[in-house]
């Protein structure tokens, strides 16, 4: 059994898995932040103390580390002991934490696909650019590498190998959407690092038709659906994560993301854009300085984890799946519902990171008691969803479905009893 757990990150979503990890200490042990601003890990800890979230007395500290620099990476895992390491910091730093956790054995976990500073939206599947160039030697040394167990990707990955498992003999389209219905009472602000909000917008929009790639322009494809608790709402077909892992794993001809976002983002978004300050290169000013005019607008925005206290409003996150089922049409909707301030009242952090940062936890807990110690990398879809799902359910995130018989919740009590989603392994 695996325990003691290395927290790299100091955002809003470490402080929610630093949070929901102090409430599972007693089968996750020893729990370590760790990021570049030793300050920022301080403040979580005292937010975890504050509020009394350790579910019983044990170890939460925290250390100071570039994360870029493997061999220090390393050391920290070997120092605290940490055999879970739960990478919530930047996208940049995926691949050096993965390798410091190949090297040292701990199991790794992340929440978003890796990037480089100087590209933008890669050929895909971007996967195959970095995370499963090293699932040989993750296999060869016995490491368990869980990639994108956030939101999405992560629950809506489970939600798809539900999908197809239980509910559908044939799927032909997975439609995940992404709805803020909330509101931060800034002029503009993003719900997580702007640097990375902003690059996923500025590329290529990759989706996955008719069994290839298609690309788009941002803003040029939308769709309105009403949804449950949010109602009626516009997205916009965005290039995302998790399609470029379940378009490998599931015999689905057609898998798209798409995002809503309100007419004021798209105004200032573009103006940024067209001005050329969502650039990633770096240029030069009249002064001689370097900079990079996508940092630049990051320094001046909003710090995402200081927009909680006053969030208001509620997310649904979700997967439109349409097939067949006994040779009869079928469309199934399964979804999560998440509230802002009751994310606040709960760990301190906005409804954003709450649904990105309590499904690692749930990762993690599920390779300690050994259900998802798998030895090996995988994408969540090729792991059986139940577990995940069940204890999502009793962490916070509750699944729900609206089918032909209308909304309600699911429950995966008894999962134990069942094998292992029949379709996980073989679905290609």
């Amino acid at each position: 059994m695996k325990k003691n757990i290395l927290i790299i990150g100091a955002g809003g979503v470490a402080q929610v898995v630093a949070h929901k990890a102090a409430m599972a200490n007693d089968v996750l042990g020893d729990i370590h932040i760790a990021s570049r601003t030793l300050s920022k890990c301080e403040d979580i800890v005292a937010s975890v103390l504050e509020k009394k979230s350790l579910k019983k007395p044990g170890v939460i500290e925290a250390h100071r580390l570039d994360a870029l620099d493997i061999e220090a990476t390393k050391a920290l895992i070997a120092k605290t002991r940490s055999q879970i390491v739960i990478n919530v910091g930047s996208a940049f730093v995926n691949m050096s934490v993965l390798e410091a956790c190949i090297a040292t054995g701990a199991a790794y976990i992340d929440t978003a696909i890796h990037e480089e500073p100087n590209k933008i939206c890669e050929t895909p599947p971007w996967y195959g650019n970095y995370e499963w160039k090293r699932r040989e030697r993750c296999e060869k040394n016995g490491v368990t590498a869980i990639l994108g167990a956030g939101f999405d990707p992560g629950v809506v990955n489970a939600y798809a190998a539900l999908a197809v498992d239980e509910y559908f003999d044939t799927v032909e389209s997975i439609d995940i959407i992404d709805i803020n219905a909330g509101s931060h009472g800034k002029y503009f602000a993003t719900n997580f690092d702007p640097e990375i909000n902003f690059r996923e917008f500025t590329g290529r929009v990759y989706s996955w038709q008719e069994g290839q790639w298609q690309t788009n322009k941002m803003f040029e494809v939308k769709r309105t659906d009403d949804l449950p608790v949010v109602g009626t709402q516009t997205a916009y077909l965005t290039g995302h994560d998790e399609i470029h892992s379940l378009s490998r794993n599931l015999d689905v001809p057609n898998i798209r993301f798409w995002m809503g976002f309100g007419e004021h983002y798209i105004n200032v978004f573009t103006v940024l854009k067209n001005l050329g300050l969502l650039s990633e290169q770096p240029v030069v000013t009249a002064e001689g300085l370097e900079v990079v005019p996508l940092k630049v607008v990051k320094a001046v925005l909003p710090d995402p984890s200081s927009l909680a206290p006053d969030y208001t409003g509620k997310t649904c996150i979700g997967n439109l799946v349409k097939g067949t089922r006994d040779g009869e049409d079928r469309e199934v909707f399964i979804y999560n519902v998440a509230d802002h301030e009751d994310a606040y009242t709960e760990v301190g952090s906005q409804g954003i990171s709450y649904t990105a940062g309590v499904p690692p936890v749930v990762a993690a807990i599920l390779i300690a008691k050994g259900i998802w110690d798998v030895r090996r990398m995988v994408n969540v879809e090729e792991l059986p969803p139940q577990p995940f799902l069940d204890l999502l359910n009793r962490m916070g995130l509750q699944t729900s479905i609206r089918d032909e018989n209308g909304d309600r919740d699911l429950s995966f009590e008894g999962w134990e009893e069942k094998p292992a989603a029949g379709k996980t392994a073989a679905r290609r």
